[in-house]
């Protein structure tokens, strides 16, 4: 199996995937047009990239068969157009939540106590004890959170260890205004930092807003994402409060976020933008990064040594798994429901060309099969398999499959 790198990866990973058999090529620096050439003329079987765009001519240049994000968010890639043409789009989730919360939290710590500031007046060769002694300090305020994800808990665990009560609303838990239960401390892996502080559940985004001292965005970027971060939201934040978003650009209406902390005091922590460079290094002006309430990172959330490993082995054991099992773990790409309207199981002698005379039958009749597996006994004598259709099948084809072929123990029909 070939597998392409067309981003910057670990050497671990790199050394992982060819213990697994692979065949590697690493091209940190492909995109566009020489991305595209290069899936043709290396005939990948697999694509790996971090933040490089994958365009509809790049699937169609090669033989891809699965794209793997070594990271967690995948907007940079086709997914429909992977999906149209079967090829695997799968990501690794979880990996950078650690590194991103530690950002998160790293501009929280660093706005409530000017901590860039002070630093540039030093170096600049000025006292101002005075000027910098002003913060209010984080312990016994509140953290409001849009998302819970493997980011969001991890972001809790911290508001833990400041003494800071948590409130939060996830597209799981909306519309409700409650405490979090026991079983869902236990869930989300936060039972400690339910001991230590309040964490609350509320019913909107608004509502999180308006309780919250700092409000930190760690939602994934989906059309029902897109702008969730408005204009009244935005006006629903106490003047002078905390915004901090280390999720997707596109989920922030910035041209709000700017206009509320020209015209409220908001104090804002960002590590990603509206429209940002495509390569690592690049000019960059954005009017809402430049004012003086705001600090900015250059997107490196998830750009810690711990966090890359992580990713790299999460990504040899995606590959791995495909290469030696077929099946590919965090597939973000499959259908949750097919068109299938009904099942047929059939329960069969394992014998060559019995599935063959049954499918045989069934394109006779037009019918397709969405999904199928075969489940065979122990001692390999028999199986059962399930057919899911688009269609009903009609009780004489029924009849004729079971008739048509003495190997063919049973068959029956589920409607789903």
């Amino acid at each position: 199996m070939k597998v392409l790198v067309a981003d910057k990866f670990e050497k671990s990973g790199i050394d992982g995937l060819a213990a697994a058999g692979c065949s590697v090529v690493y091209e940190p620096d492909l995109k566009d047009e020489s991305l595209t050439r290069a899936i043709a003329t290396s005939a990948a079987d697999v694509l790996v990239v971090r933040g490089t765009k994958v365009t509809a001519p790049m699937l169609d240049a090669g033989r891809l068969a699965l794209i793997v994000r070594a990271g967690a968010g995948y907007n940079t890639i086709d997914v429909a157009g992977a999906s149209s043409r079967g090829i695997y789009v799968s990501n690794c989730p979880g990996k950078n939540a650690i590194a991103v919360a530690e950002l998160a939290f790293g501009l929280v710590l660093a706005l409530d106590r000017r901590i860039p500031d002070n630093i540039a007046e030093l170096r600049a060769g000025s006292w101002n004890k005075k000027e910098y002694s002003k913060a209010q300090g984080l312990y016994g305020r509140t953290l409001g959170l849009l998302g819970v994800g493997s980011i969001g808990r991890e972001m809790i665990r911290r508001a833990a260890g400041f003494g800071m009560n948590v409130v939060t609303w996830s597209r799981r838990f909306d519309g409700e205004r409650r405490p979090i239960t026991e079983i869902e401390a236990r869930e989300l892996a936060v039972e400690g930092a339910m001991r230590a502080v309040s964490i609350e559940l509320a019913p909107t985004p608004a509502d999180v807003a308006s309780r919250a001292d700092v409000l930190s965005v760690h939602v994934a970027l989906a059309p029902e994402t897109k702008g969730l971060v408005n204009r009244g939201l935005l006006a629903m934040l106490k003047p002078g409060s905390i915004f901090i978003n280390t999720a997707r650009g596109e989920v922030v209406d910035y041209d709000a976020l700017a206009a509320a902390v020209k015209e409220r005091g908001l104090r804002v922590g960002l590590d990603v933008y509206a429209n940002e460079p495509a390569s690592a290094t690049a000019p960059f002006h954005d009017d809402l990064a430049a004012l003086p309430t705001v600090y900015g990172t250059h997107h490196i959330g998830a750009s810690t040594d711990q966090a890359q490993e992580a990713i790299a082995a999460e990504t040899v054991r995606i590959v791995r798994s495909y290469k030696e099992t077929g099946r590919v773990p965090n597939v973000v790409n499959l259908a949750r429901r097919t068109p299938a309207t009904h099942m047929l199981v059939v329960r069969h002698r394992d014998r060559p060309g019995v599935l063959a005379h049954v499918f045989s039958h069934l394109r006779q009749a037009n019918l397709n099969v969405q999904e199928t597996e075969n489940i065979v006994f122990e001692g390999a004598e028999a199986a059962v398999a399930r057919i899911n259709l688009d269609g009903e099948p009609t009780d004489s084809l029924c009849d004729t499959i079971k008739r048509g072929n003495a190997d063919v123990l049973d068959l029956h029909l589920v409607t789903l």
